[in-house]
């Protein structure tokens, strides 16, 4: 399995039945997924969303969003419950704009989840956590079908 490294973007191969969260990346050492959202920029955004064998939810935000604001909580939470599930990351909207206008992106928060390179599923608006952990849960349980 691949997964790109939380901390320094390199590619790592995961063996089968391991998690990526009990994972050492190769090259700076540290856990490969920690399960704390990334920040990606939009060099990044590629590698992660075709790179990584686990699915990928991304949260499309901006700094001045209240709803955005209110829901980052919520968002770390159900990262962190469901690292060895999928990964997290965060695209600010501001500093991406490329990929604001590539996803049409017409409203924030927007979440879209990834698979293999592929949109397979988007929400617009907040969420709160017990809302959130289900939408991504029924998400990534489609695609296992």
């Amino acid at each position: 399995m691949l997964i790109v490294c939380s901390h320094c973007h390199a590619t790592n191969r995961i063996p089968e039945g391991r998690k990526a969260s009990e994972g050492q990346c190769g090259k700076c050492k540290k856990t490969i997924w920690d399960g704390k959202p990334v920040d990606l920029t939009e060099s990044q955004f590629g590698k992660y969303i075709s790179k990584n064998d686990l699915p990928i939810v991304i949260d499309f935000w901006a700094s001045w969003c209240g709803p955005c604001k209110a829901m980052a909580p919520a968002y770390a939470q159900v990262a962190e419950q469901m690292k060895d599930q999928a990964l997290f990351a965060k695209v600010n909207t501001v500093n991406a704009e490329q990929l604001s206008v590539q996803f049409n992106i017409r409203s924030i928060p927007t979440l879209i989840v990834f698979k293999n390179g592929k949109e397979v599923d988007r929400l617009a608006g907040a969420l709160p956590a017990n809302q959130l952990q289900q939408w991504v849960q029924q998400t990534l349980l489609k695609q296992n079908n």
